[in-house]
């Protein structure tokens, strides 16, 4: 990487792309990370800062733009964090996609399988259901810019229901109006955080204001100018939050007005939504993946499933529908109470839940003899802990189902899935998050009988 100084200039071919979404360009060996650059074009681009294993770079000239580059629509696109490919075709954006799943499980995860197929979103904008609208220190509502923590206020995204925006908006409007003070994380004073936001399928929503207190002044104007806003939403929600750091829910909740769920079909089932509930962000694209999982988890009607990170029951009831019993586990209480609930709303009377860590549950489950035929994970962005992988391949299930939101630490983890006697056998993404470089996965792993 000597040769390699800030400033030169160097022409070259795109190759792909990295985990980031930047175009990858090979510099003699060196790897070049170049931001908007696409594969199958080349390029001058300049050395903007160089370290130990790689280089960045930025675009000078395109000799040949490719056919899959597009203009981006998105007016923030670039200063906003919040989307990588608004410069690719939505084909080109699904191959990288792909490919960097591809690249996980062989590179990372050492499994020789083949991702089958991206499925791809039939809408790809305004399809989020759940809303997190940071606030920056002078009261301005948007999203925060790539890699750091200033706000970039924005009115319309791409991303978002309209609704999910005018309600935003509206807390902004209510903060301006009544000098309500921002919350400044270099001093730790100032009062409204965050604003969040929930919507179904009918255009109902539920909107949260995350503060640095108790109580807020003008609580009743603040429901009004919501509700003015948004008039079908249900309920408005203050969460307190005194915490410093980037945890955006503090543990307690009170009702400023309505109530606090709201309720969304999946899968064919009815689900109540409180603020903390995990549910997948993208509706539609969630029952293509759980459909996945389903397919690849092939039950029968005889079988015991566990889904450990069960959030709200949804993967649960869904395998409940097929398997002779199914037992969720996960780790925040409230969303437990929403997955019983919901079990008992769908008339799901196979169905059981643990409150507890994924690894505690799974050890104690296997403490206690269970002995799963299928075991489903859905982990956050982190992956499995090599607790949970240990107490769930000493289950001995015959299939694992493996959803995962980030390939790097499935990729990880299938190999530690491996050396316990598990072979990856099928592979297949899901685009959940259109836009962004952010892809889902779906892997079937199978016990290796013993010779």
């Amino acid at each position: 990487m000597e040769y390699l100084k800030n400033g030169q200039i160097h022409t070259a071919l795109t190759e792909g792309y990295s985990s980031e979404g930047y175009g990858v360009v090979r510099l003699d060996g060196a790897v070049v990370f170049v931001p908007r650059a696409v594969r199958g074009e080349r390029i001058d681009l300049r050395i903007t800062r160089v370290m130990k294993t790689h280089a960045l770079g930025e675009i000078v000239k395109i000799h040949t733009p490719s056919p899959e580059r597009a203009v981006p629509d998105c007016p923030y696109y670039g200063r906003c964090g919040g989307c990588d490919f608004r410069h690719l075709s939505y084909a080109e954006e699904l191959q990288a996609k792909r490919q960097r799943v591809q690249d996980a499980l062989s590179r990372i995860g050492g499994a020789d399988v083949q991702v089958e197929e991206i499925l791809g979103a039939k809408n790809p904008e305004h399809y989020r259901n759940k809303c997190q609208y940071p606030v920056g220190p002078r009261g301005e509502i948007g999203f925060f810019q790539a890699r750091t923590h200033q706000v970039v206020p924005v009115d319309r995204c791409l991303l978002q229901p309209e609704v999910c925006d005018r309600t935003a908006h509206a807390v902004g409007s209510w903060m301006k109006r009544y000098k309500i003070p921002a919350y400044d994380e270099a001093t730790g004073r100032g009062l409204v955080r965050h604003v969040y936001v929930r919507a179904n399928r009918k255009g109902e929503s539920l909107c949260c204001v995350v503060v640095n207190g108790r109580k807020v002044p003008r609580e009743a104007e603040l429901a009004a100018l919501v509700l003015a806003a948004a008039p079908k939403t249900l309920g408005v929600v203050l969460n307190v939050n005194t915490k410093k750091g980037n945890v955006i829910l503090g543990d307690q909740y009170r009702t400023l007005w309505g109530q606090d769920f709201l309720m969304d079909t999946l899968c064919g089932l009815e689900f109540k939504l409180s603020v903390p509930s995990f549910y997948q962000v993208n509706r539609d694209q969630a029952e293509v993946l759980y459909g996945k999982a389903l397919e690849f988890a092939a039950l029968t009607g005889e079988e015991t499933a566990l889904d450990l990170y069960c959030g709200a029951g949804t993967i649960t009831l869904c395998l409940a529908g097929r398997a002779k019993r199914a037992i969720g586990a996960e780790i925040v209480p409230a969303a437990i109470r929403d997955a019983e609930e919901n079990a008992a709303r769908n008339g799901v009377n196979n169905a059981a839940f643990f409150c507890g860590d994924a690894a505690d549950t799974a050890a104690m489950l296997e403490a206690q003899g269970l002995r799963p035929d299928v075991i489903t994970v859905d982990p956050p962005r982190k992956g499995l802990s090599p607790e949970v992988i240990a107490s769930a391949a000493a289950m001995g299930p015959e299939r694992i189902v493996y959803v995962s939101c980030d390939p790097g630490t499935l990729g990880r983890d299938v190999k530690l899935f491996a050396e316990r006697g598990y072979r990856a056998l099928r592979a297949a993404a899901v685009d959940m998050f259109p836009g962004t470089r952010h892809v889902e996965t779906v892997v079937l792993m199978s016990r290796v009988k013993e010779k």
